[in-house]
């Protein structure tokens, strides 16, 4: 039997995007998406407890902070890893604190919160996020220069790994703490893990 010839149509590659060209989408899906080196990748919304629990954080975080930063949530990070002409980076961090100034520059100008903006990024770990937000995000998070990271885990007993930059190596930890968290960096703190479920 001898086969015969398909006529295959050769498929596009897509384009990378840009930061700018990434924002100009707006939302695309169902969920939320994030723009890696170029590419949208789409996950799915978070469920009830996730959302809870970073307004929990949240409402407990806000009056903590030094009069000059605030909390916001679940809003786009231009990670700034890129040259604005390249394929970027954007995530969306399940909860940020940043200086005020950065979302009366938004309001004014457009654009979105960039990483040089943020003191503190917060995720809470979903079952599909592990690798992304220990390995992937810690990394990206670290490469664009965000002083502090925090990855939680609400799955009980809740804990949290508090990661700050570490000279050419990254973030450090000094290993996950549960029940309450305390530390005067980024600024005084104190965070009952278990009422944030």
């Amino acid at each position: 039997m001898t086969s015969q010839p398909v006529d295959v149509e050769p498929t596009a590659q897509p384009r990378l995007l840009t930061v700018d060209e990434y924002l100009a989408l707006g939302e695309t899906q169902p969920g939320y998406d994030e723009l890696v080196e170029g590419r949208v990748v789409t996950s799915p919304s978070p469920l009830p407890d996730h959302n809870h629990a970073g307004f929990r954080a949240a409402v407990r975080l806000e009056p903590q902070l030094p009069a000059d930063f605030e909390v916001l949530l679940d809003l786009d990070v231009d990670l700034e890893l890129t040259p604005p002409t390249s394929p970027g980076f954007v995530r969306r961090p399940d909860l940020i604190v940043v200086r005020r100034t950065a979302r009366e520059r938004v309001r004014r100008g457009g654009g979105t919160i960039t990483a040089s903006e943020v003191l503190l990024v917060v995720e809470f770990l979903s079952p599909g996020s592990q690798r992304t937000d220990g390995v992937v995000k810690r990394g990206e998070y670290a490469d664009a220069g965000i002083p502090h990271y925090w990855i939680v885990d609400l799955t009980e007993p809740a804990s949290m790994l508090a990661c700050h930059l570490g000279g050419e190596f990254g973030y450090v930890d000094g290993g996950a703490v549960h029940g309450v968290f305390r530390s005067t960096e980024p600024f005084a703190v104190e965070l009952d893990l278990d009422a944030l479920r």
